[in-house]
C-alpha cells in the first residue's frame, strides 16, 4: 500500500488544522479538503465527458479531484485526443495558467462522472504565500510532471514504439500511478497509451504483443500486466 505524509501546518488555531497529503512516490498531491474549504473552495459534480475548461481559457480555479477521473488533452484539427495527463483521486490539473497567467495549455474533460473541489485562483495564491509546506510541495509535483514531459519526448523521438511503451509503464509502476500495486495491472487502454505516447492504437497493440512475447509484459484475457 502507498505511504502518505502529511505535512501539518503549524501557524494557525488548532480547530482549523491545515495538512497537505502528498504521495512521497508519485504525482499525486492532496491538499486536504478542509483547508481548501476554509480558503473559500466549493465542490463541482461533473459527468463523463463534460469539459470543465478549454485550451486557450483563462484560468480563475485550482481544480483537485474528489472523486472520479480527468484527462487534460490537446485535440487536432480531426478531433484526436493527446492525453497530457490523467488526473485521479486526490490529484490536481490545469496549475500552469494558475503560475504563469497564461491560458490554459490543453483542455480538461470527465473521463467519468467526477466530483470536483475548485477554489478561486487570488484565494490558491495566498494558500501558498501563507504555507511554504505546501508551495514547495506543489513546486516538486510539478518538477516530477515535467520529468514525465522530459521521458517521453525522448522516447518518442529517439525509441522505438515498444521501448516508448515499456518506458512509459515502467514510469507509471515506479511512481504508483496507473498500475494496480498488488498485481501490476496497467490501469490504462491501449487507446489511452495510444492517446499519451501520439502512437496510432494499432501501433500499440502491435508492440504490446511483441513486448508479451519478450516477456517484458504479460497480457492475460486482454488485462496488461508490467513484469515484475
Amino acid at each position: 500500500m502507498t505511504k502518505v505524509m502529511y505535512i501539518t501546518v503549524q501557524n494557525h488555531p488548532p480547530r482549523y488544522a491545515r495538512s497537505l497529503a502528498l504521495n512521497p512516490q508519485s504525482h499525486n498531491m492532496m491538499i486536504d479538503t478542509n483547508l481548501l474549504l476554509n480558503m473559500g473552495a466549493s465542490f463541482k459534480e461533473v459527468q463523463r465527458n463534460e469539459i470543465i475548461f478549454m485550451e486557450g481559457m483563462q484560468a480563475s480555479f485550482y481544480y483537485q479531484v474528489v472523486r472520479g477521473k480527468i484527462r487534460w488533452v490537446n485535440v487536432n484539427d480531426e478531433g484526436r485526443e493527446f492525453i497530457q495527463m490523467m488526473a485521479e483521486e486526490g490529484e490536481s490539473f490545469g496549475e500552469l495558467p494558475l503560475m504563469d497567467d497564461e491560458p490554459y495549455a490543453a483542455t480538461a474533460i470527465a473521463d467519468e462522472d467526477t466530483t470536483l473541489i475548485r477554489l478561486h485562483k487570488s484565494h490558491f495564491l495566498q494558500l501558498l504565500k501563507e504555507n511554504p509546506e505546501v508551495h514547495f510541495a506543489f513546486s516538486r509535483l510539478l518538477s516530477r510532471r515535467l520529468r514525465l514531459k522530459f521521458l517521453l519526448i525522448k522516447e518518442m523521438a529517439i525509441r522505438s514504439p515498444e521501448q516508448t511503451i515499456i518506458a512509459l509503464l515502467h514510469y507509471f509502476r515506479e511512481n504508483n500511478k496507473h498500475t494496480c500495486p498488488e498485481c501490476n495491472r496497467v490501469k490504462l487502454t491501449r487507446q489511452q497509451i495510444a492517446d499519451m505516447t501520439g502512437l496510432r492504437v494499432e501501433t500499440v497493440i502491435r508492440a504490446m504483443r511483441h513486448l508479451h512475447s519478450t516477456g517484458q509484459l504479460l497480457i492475460e484475457k486482454g488485462k496488461v500486466y508490467c513484469s515484475k
